[in-house]
């Protein structure tokens, strides 16, 4: 199937999810996640109307960047997996999004080495909702005092929570725990917007909980090497 076929067909699923929850559809954006695909295949996505990308890799993120510097001002650039300390500038100085922010340490890097010309840089704490130790993110009960501390940080915009649940029967509770912290973190004073979850297997569980966000790639890419 074709990138603009498969990309139509999981904006059907989404606008499907979201009608099934009793949410409106454009309730939920998509972020077409590229990591270990070319360029050529963002580009070819962009043309059938995709415009936020994510990566989960900086030195490939940041070499699509530069050979789709002619999109630059037209595609949103998400960071999507984990963030090294030495890494952060020059995420900083390119990405539009970072997902990934689970320490202090990584919060002010970011803040201190994001380019003042720039709008301020969005960003989402990563949260371990399964426990599973092979995965990087805050404890549950961790969440809200990096939350506030963040969101007090020059040239970041706190946007919200980011999870990868752990698949399987319990996955729709683990969507269930995030969509809950979400509305907890908002009624303590955060202005947040974000709750990036769901992925090409699990985006209907995602939705019915309560996602703003879903990562799709396989899906619309097809299978990674």
């Amino acid at each position: 199937m074709a990138i603009s076929d498969s990309l139509q067909a999981t904006k059907h699923r989404i606008a499907a999810a979201c009608v099934a929850a009793g949410r409106p559809p454009e309730a939920v954006r998509l972020l077409v996640v590229s990591k270990t695909f070319p360029a050529s295949a963002v580009r070819e996505a962009f043309a059938a109307g995709a415009r936020a990308f994510g990566e989960n890799y900086v030195q490939e993120g940041l070499a699509k960047v530069d050979e789709l510097a002619d999109l630059r001002g037209q595609i949103e650039w998400h960071l999507i997996g984990p963030l090294q300390s030495n890494k952060t500038r020059p995420v900083a100085e390119q990405f539009d999004w970072v997902h990934g922010v689970d320490r202090l340490k990584i919060a002010e890097r970011l803040s201190e080495q994001r380019p003042a010309a720039l709008p301020p840089l969005n960003v989402c704490l990563q949260v371990n909702v399964s426990g599973e130790t092979s995965k990087s993110g805050l404890a549950l009960d961790e969440v809200a005092a990096l939350a506030h501390r963040v969101a007090a940080l020059p040239r970041l915009h706190l946007r919200g929570l980011m999870a990868v649940p752990e698949p399987g029967p319990g996955a729709l509770a683990q969507h269930r725990t995030m969509a809950t912290l979400f509305d907890t973190l908002k009624t303590e004073g955060l202005a947040l917007d974000t709750l990036s979850l769901g992925m090409s297997a699990d985006l209907e569980d995602a939705i019915t909980a309560g996602s703003t966000m879903v990562r799709v790639g396989s899906a619309i890419f097809g299978t990674r090497a």
